[in-house]
């Protein structure tokens, strides 16, 4: 067992190990700055006396080191998908190319060269990305960036541990991947594809995670005990989905490994030799679990879909699985991720609409309400589900940018020509003639989202809707 010790503002986990070189017993102390890191190793070291070792392992490569890494930290800190992905990436490009290198010999320098190398690598394809083209694909810049925050998160357990002295990831220079802009509906076409739209299930999608900020997971992970559609919670604006899980298809073997980490329910399997399972699980991230209000529309539209469902059930009686899933398929299992965005792409296709990814409608909606309530970031950041304010503003920098040229345009046509200060009220009593507004409605506020086209339009497409 380890004990954690505090002497003045450190923390220092003490525990007893074998010295390899001695063969002799001996106390160890590890010094923290924070209670939590403090608990976190005591619980690794904890772990590994439990498997039997309590000799602390000399790391001489930097595959011992990545062993250890995952086995001790891996298993602890990541998801069933980052387990995945991480142990994928070690596998395919570091191991193989790098993994013999004697820790010591690891260098920024190295490791720049390193990634240099991984631009002219063929990349490794997966079964389920088959691409069109037979032209082979070397390394991205965006993998080469992973693969260095696993290395720099390795490395910084080796300095934690005493493997190393100095942590060379944080001095490497990672190639420079070219960020795109990823393209997004407007509403006048998001709506348009509804009208196209002949998917009942597609439809009720594209509305929940436009409306509701959701992530794909999340929008096939529901279940109705999670929504709020009463007549009386619509009536008073108050209609919600609760967002506290997430369909996802996990690789089994991460999961036995993980021990199922955050699995609340694994469904039946179509075939035993699928190297992967459905399940469902707790959401990406805790501040992932969130309250999201409804659209009346949309709360209406959940209304007639619960109803057209709880008709088949009745139909079908024992066939239909019922696992309280809202957007089931017709005998009540999960929709899949690959279903929902093959029928999307089937209707960009047949429709020519613009073509867009179906996580690109998350990122409508997140774009639309910091427009529409001005710049919002916190409102928008709970609806969304971001672990920080901050993640929102470095994605959508340029809504508040687009707000602020806009700012600019108003000042401009308020002051600068003329108008003075006349402009202004001209502005809240055009305002208020255009409309009866509620009392708790500031006719500012409605002036300035008016001058802007774009929210203009989507007005517009609203009130059409609502017809």
């Amino acid at each position: 067992m380890a004990s954690i010790v505090q002497r003045s503002n450190r923390y220092n986990v003490v525990y007893l190990y074998d010295d390899e070189a001695t063969g002799k017993r001996k106390q160890k102390w590890e010094s923290f700055s924070t209670l939590e890191d403090a608990k976190r190793r005591k619980a690794e070291v904890e772990y590994r006396q439990e498997l039997g070792n309590v000799v602390i392992q000399q790391c001489d490569t930097l595959d011992d080191l990545l062993k250890e890494y995952v086995s001790i930290y891996g298993k602890s800190i990541w998801s069933l998908s980052v387990y995945s992905g991480n142990t994928g990436l070690i596998n395919n490009y570091i191991s193989p190319i790098i993994g013999s290198m004697k820790l010591k010999d690891v260098t920024a320098r190295v490791l720049e060269k390193y990634y240099m190398q991984l631009l002219k690598t063929p990349a490794v394809v997966q079964h389920s990305h088959q691409q069109k083209s037979k032209k082979p694909t070397c390394v991205a810049p965006p993998t080469i960036r992973k693969v260095h925050n696993i290395l720099r998160s390795a490395f910084h357990q080796a300095v934690k541990w005493e493997l190393m002295e100095k942590n060379p990831a944080m001095y490497a220079t990672v190639p420079k991947a070219e960020t795109k802009k990823r393209e997004i509906w407007d509403a006048p076409t998001l709506f348009r594809a509804t009208e196209l739209c002949e998917d009942e299930r597609l439809k009720l999608s594209i509305n929940l995670s436009f409306a509701c900020s959701l992530r794909i997971g999340e929008l096939l992970g529901l279940t109705w005990d999670c929504v709020d559609i009463s007549p009386e919670s619509i009536a008073a604006g108050k209609a919600s989905v609760f967002v506290n899980k997430e369909l996802q298809r996990v690789s089994k073997s991460a999961m036995q490994t993980l021990e199922k980490k955050d699995v609340i329910l694994v469904f039946p399997e179509i075939r035993a030799s699928n190297k992967t399972v459905l399940v469902l699980k707790k959401p990406k991230t805790a501040t992932s679990t969130r309250k999201v209000f409804l659209p009346r529309t949309v709360a209406e539209m959940l209304v007639e879909w619960k109803k057209n469902q709880d008709f088949t059930k009745a139909a079908l009686g024992g066939e239909y699985d019922d696992y309280n899933l809202v957007l089931a398929n017709g005998l009540g299992m999960p929709t899949e991720q690959t279903r929902i965005t093959e029928l999307f792409a089937e209707l960009i296709e047949k429709n020519d609409l613009p073509k867009v990814v179906f996580h690109s409608l998350r990122h409508s909606s997140i774009t639309y309400k910091l427009k529409l309530n001005g710049g919002d970031i916190k409102s928008v950041q709970g609806d969304s589900g971001h672990a920080q304010a901050q993640m929102v503003t470095d994605q959508y920098s340029h809504i508040l940018d687009d707000d602020r040229r806009n700012n600019a345009a108003l000042f401009e046509k308020a002051f600068y020509s003329g108008k003075g200060a006349d402009s202004i009220e001209a502005s809240k009593e055009a305002a208020k003639e255009a409309a009866p507004l509620p009392s708790n409605v500031d006719p500012e506020l409605v002036a300035k989202i008016l001058t802007n086209p774009e929210m203009a339009a989507l007005l517009t497409s609203l009130v059409k809707s609502i017809r």
